[in-house]
């Protein structure tokens, strides 16, 4: 934790329909109790992860970069953790930033590259959002 407060990086880019949907299910979990950072590829993915009630937001890949280690937790689609992915605006200094912290990460296993984990349940984002919050408040409890 930082100071008294758990913070949270929630990464998306294109839309930011699926950081904007996690950044919301957050808000309404944890309330004041943890900062979420909305860390946008794009300024149309920070500014849908604002309206969801994120406490901040920045874009690009500096702001990625300077944020991915002064954080408790990543979440964000596994895509994040590929060069190029979101059709070229993961850049490879960002996708190098997010694989070489040791702050802890929490990927949705959504295939939007071609890429498939064997293990990984299909189920539907929703569920996957409400395993995501079992996960925070674990390691927020710690």
């Amino acid at each position: 934790m930082h100071g008294n407060i758990f913070r949270i990086a929630v990464v998306d880019g294109q839309g930011g329909g699926i950081g904007s949907l996690i950044v919301k299910r957050l808000k309404e979990e944890f309330g004041d109790s943890v900062e979420v950072i909305a860390l946008g590829t794009n300024a149309a993915a920070t500014t849908a992860m604002m309206k969801s009630r994120a406490n901040k937001g920045a874009t690009g890949e500096n702001a990625i970069l300077w944020n991915s280690s002064r954080v408790d937790i990543i979440i964000g689609p596994m895509s994040i953790m590929f060069p190029n992915a979101m059709l070229g605006e993961v850049t490879p200094r960002m996708a190098e930033s997010f694989v070489a912290t040791t702050v802890s990460k929490i990927l949705l296993p959504v295939n939007q590259e071609g890429v498939r984990v064997v293990g990984a349940s299909k189920e539907p984002l929703p569920h996957l959002i409400e395993e995501i919050l079992r996960i925070v408040k674990e390691r927020k409890d710690v």
